[in-house]
């Protein structure tokens, strides 16, 4: 097993998650097989407590793991499935050896940081890196460790003493850190002040680099800011990582040619392309902070991508769009308005909490009547479902959406329903049944604790809002779809966390289809290429092997 550790400097959010996540890509095209393991050393056990304002969106696994948003970047990325024990967290380590000392483990020694939790971290590590990740079930080759925060921050101490142990238990040529830094330009001078910077580093500034920081030139990676994520692994590579790494590591690497990175060398070209512009308004409770939606994002991108448009997300707060704005602040009222009427589809995602709701469900009506395409994500269908309740069955007061039996309310942490469940199609004319390729049910992840009460379903079916989707014992409503709308979908689970770069989830698809006018024409050629089947071999398998450069957006013309 080989391991490379990312690690940053000066300031958090630098950039350590596409790194890491690029150097996994390029191995991968190599041939290899590849994990991802992220460290958060905060004291939480999951990130599932979060607010999205404190640390980004909470990304869910197939086991229900609530963890951080850049697990979500390596399985974008590496086509990857990882779990829950994939992230570490300071509280899960120390839970972990807190556990063991109650038990006895320690045979009454004194329980300290060194030795007790830094090999409790190594043994996590060294564990956890040969969990197969790949649908083939192969081992991994490759671990790539992405450690948060900034080297010097007092939390991550005990994970860089465990790694500077680690490095000698592996042996050097198993193990090797990539270090990631700020390198600040002057704007005046463009001097460096003095490695992710606003544009490439000249050959002396390397070489400065290197000499203060004891390494090689060639071993000084530029990462400057480019047009898309996808170009970062192909300026990695451009760069000699991979040579670097296969003589560093002894990598079973041949050099040739790689179909994988030629695949996304024509994303990136075909992204720097796109003339036509497809706008979506995100109506959404945390849209001052673009990372609480992050794979929401990615998944219109994704699409907006396949579909030949360049994507516009118009971020509204949906306070914004209801009446005590407009008493309160006018301006910002109509501000709002303007851009969700302004936009050629609408979003709304899943959140938490009753604030903005009614100015959600004030975007989701006027979706309705005005005959523009919409997708509601979890909560998203649940205020769809409300809106149609209130505003077509003319009920008030009615519970609509209930409590899941299973919830329990005086304790937060993981007692929703998490993970990938099965969603049975009812329906053989389904727009979202075609989307997924025409399949009898679908796996997807879930996050929530509320769910639309089944029993009241016969009402809106009789006035066109149908129920297309339920779970296997069918006492869930899992997808609603209403009769006579250009696309006007609901989804009570997450689409957006199984969305991959060249195969977009098949809701967002369908919105940005029908966003760009496109829809009906690709419903009409029968689906002939399903999202799900535009990048990985039919069987399912995502191994490294497969003759990525020979397939195909859909074809939309």
């Amino acid at each position: 097993m080989k391991y490379i550790l990312v690690t940053g400097g000066v300031i958090s959010g630098i950039g350590k998650g596409i790194i890491a996540s690029s150097v996994g890509t390029i191995l991968k095209s190599c041939g290899l097989h590849v994990t991802a393991i992220k460290i958060d050393p905060y004291i939480n056990i999951d990130a599932g407590t979060f607010s999205p304002y404190e640390h980004g969106e909470v990304f869910v696994l197939d086991d229900g793991g609530e963890v951080d948003l850049d697990l979500g970047n390596y399985e974008r990325f590496l086509d990857i499935c990882l779990t829950k024990d994939n992230n570490l967290t300071t509280g899960r380590i120390y839970q972990s050896v807190i556990n063991k000392e109650r038990r006895g483990d320690y045979l009454g020694k004194t329980v300290q940081v060194v030795p007790h939790i830094t090999d409790a971290i190594q043994e996590w590590v060294m564990k956890q890196a040969r969990i197969s990740v790949d649908s083939d079930g192969v081992e991994p080759q490759v671990c790539v460790i992405e450690l948060g925060g900034t080297v010097g921050d007092i939390e991550s101490m005990p994970f860089i003493e465990a790694f500077r142990q680690f490095q000698f238990k592996v042996k050097k040529e198993n193990f090797c850190n990539i270090h990631v830094s700020l390198v600040p330009q002057v704007g005046h001078t463009g001097e460096h002040i003095m490695c992710r910077c606003t544009s490439p580093l000249e050959t002396a500034v390397k070489e400065k680099i290197s000499m203060f920081c004891h390494v090689e030139p060639t071993q000084v990676i530029c990462v400057h800011d480019v047009s898309s994520v996808y170009r970062v692994p192909l300026l990695l590579e451009d760069q000699g990582v991979v040579s670097y790494l296969c003589q560093r590591l002894s990598l079973p690497i041949e050099m040739r040619p790689r179909k994988m990175l030629a695949k996304w060398k024509e994303m990136a070209d075909r992204s720097a392309r796109l003339l036509e512009h497809v706008s979506i308004a995100l109506v959404g409770k945390y849209t001052k902070l673009s990372d609480s939606y992050t794979s929401v994002i990615k998944a219109l991108e994704h699409s907006a991508l396949a579909v030949n448009h360049k994507l516009e997300v118009k971020y509204i707060d949906s306070a914004d769009l209801e009446t005590t704005t407009l008493q309160n602040e006018p301006v910002k009222y109509h501000e709002a308005w303007q851009k969700l009427c302004s936009s050629h589809g609408v979003l709304v995602p899943g959140g938490f909490g009753v604030r903005g709701t009614e100015g959600k469900m004030l975007a989701i009506n006027w979706a309705r009547k005005q005959n523009k395409p919409f997708l509601g994500v979890c909560l998203g269908m649940q205020l769809a479902v409300c809106e149609f309740a209130r505003n077509v069955l003319g009920w008030e007061g009615k519970t609509i959406v209930i409590d899941m039996p299973e919830h329990n309310p005086g304790q937060m942490g993981g007692t929703m329903r998490l993970g990938k469940r099965r969603t049975i199609f009812k329906s053989s004319t389904s727009v979202l049944r075609k989307l997924y390729g025409d399949v009898e049910y679908v796996d997807e992840r879930h996050r929530h604790r509320f769910e639309v009460n089944p029993e009241l379903k016969h009402h809106f079916e009789k006035r066109g809002l149908q129920f297309v989707g339920e779970d296997v014992e069918g006492e869930r409503m899992e997808v609603i779809e209403l009769d006579d709308h250009c696309y006007f979908v609901g989804v009570q689970f997450h689409p957006e966390f199984t969305s991959r770069p060249i195969k977009p989830s098949p809701p967002y698809f369908g919105l940005l289809l029908a966003a760009a006018g496109k829809l009906q024409s690709y419903l009409a050629k029968g689906c002939r290429l399903s999202p799900r089947d535009t990048y990985s071999d039919r069987s399912g398998s995502s191994s490294p092997e497969v003759d990525i450069s020979e397939l195909k957006f859909p074809s939309l013309s």
